[in-house]
């Protein structure tokens, strides 16, 4: 059993014929027989490479092995795909009306911040000019001035700005009629009445006078 041990150690196995040695033994045989530059062979690296050639194809067979163990690791089935292409298509079918739902509010909220504003600045338009503008001159009365005495603007640090949605703000005076002027927004579908997002924002309603 010893001599057959070693016999198949040697490359020749009784009964099998001679191994015929690897792609990786030939190159590193051929480097050992490579002389250096002087014409005299090294002997560490012709033993490092006899190691090497001692010690077989262990190593490309461990990597070889090493990539399938983590290919199955980490890879993903067509299924497990599917199962998480559904479940995010669930998450956005949940939370997707809700978070447009808190859009359209804060656009609304944001209007009759606007409101307020230029509300603010129509009523330090009447302290200098002594009344509003009218509905013909509108709110760029508040930006320029055409000739009107004590007029002391402009009352905005920018221009008339128009509303969340990219409507301009509707302007009726003098008088309005809900109080000394109108100032509205048509909402989202730029027309009259709507509910939600769609619903007018007013100025009387919005507590600006």
């Amino acid at each position: 059993m010893g001599d057959l041990a070693r016999d198949c150690a040697g490359g020749a196995c009784p009964g099998r014929g001679p191994r015929p040695p690897s792609r990786r033994r030939l190159a590193l045989r051929s480097a050992t027989n490579l002389p250096c530059a002087s014409g005299v062979r090294v002997p560490a690296f012709r033993a490092s490479c006899h190691r090497l050639l001692a010690d077989g194809d262990r190593f490309p067979a461990t990597r070889r092995r090493g990539r399938g163990v983590f290919a199955d690791q980490f890879g993903f089935t067509l299924i497990e795909l599917l199962v998480v292409i559904i479940i995010l298509g669930l998450l956005v079918g949940l939370v997707g009306p809700r978070l447009f739902g808190r859009v359209g509010q804060s656009k609304t909220a944001a209007a009759r911040a606007q409101i307020e504003l230029l509300g603010a600045a129509l009523d330090q338009y009447r302290l200098d000019v002594g009344r509003y503008p009218d509905t013909g001159q509108g709110l760029d009365m508040l930006m320029r001035n055409p000739g009107t005495p004590n007029w002391s603007g402009p009352y905005l640090k920018r221009d008339v700005p128009k509303d969340p949605w990219g409507n301009a703000y509707k302007y009726r005076c003098c008088p309005g009629q809900h109080g000394d002027y109108d100032l509205w927004s048509e909402g989202a579908d730029g027309a009259p009445g709507g509910e939600g997002e769609n619903a007018d924002v007013t100025s009387w309603d919005s507590g600006s006078k």
